[in-house]
């Protein structure tokens, strides 16, 4: 799928519209939030590669120089001084293409994000 369309109805076609190298890091988050949250949904949200779980769980998307993950606000205070390395803004990270992704920490999130959502589903 051509990505000026911005079209994507699955995480497939989001990815496959990438070179080898950046679908392979998009692949890599993909199957450790899957390996996290084997029940989260997967689903393209402002044209974004997403995982919902009783809501939107993680976001995450490939630009010219980095990967961006979106966790939302509340796990970006959570783990500030693990992601001081990284550029990041309210609820973002972005991941520098040319630095290995840090999936321990990307799977720490995850299950940060679904206990989240797990104790305001009880609420």
């Amino acid at each position: 799928m051509d990505k000026s369309s911005g079209q994507f109805k699955t995480i497939d076609e989001y990815l496959s519209s990438w070179p080898k190298d950046v679908r392979s890091r998009l692949q890599a988050i993909r199957e450790a939030v899957k390996e996290e949250v084997p029940e989260a949904e997967e689903a393209i949200r402002y044209q974004m590669p997403t995982f919902r779980l009783d809501g939107n769980l993680v976001f995450f998307a490939a630009f010219k120089n980095h990967i961006g993950f979106y966790p939302l606000p509340s796990a970006m205070e959570e783990f500030r001084e693990e992601l001081s390395h990284y550029k990041t803004g309210k609820g973002s990270i972005q991941f520098p293409m040319d630095e290995p992704l840090p999936l321990p920490l990307i799977r720490k999130i995850v299950r940060f994000r679904v206990e989240e959502t797990k104790r305001k589903g009880r609420a």
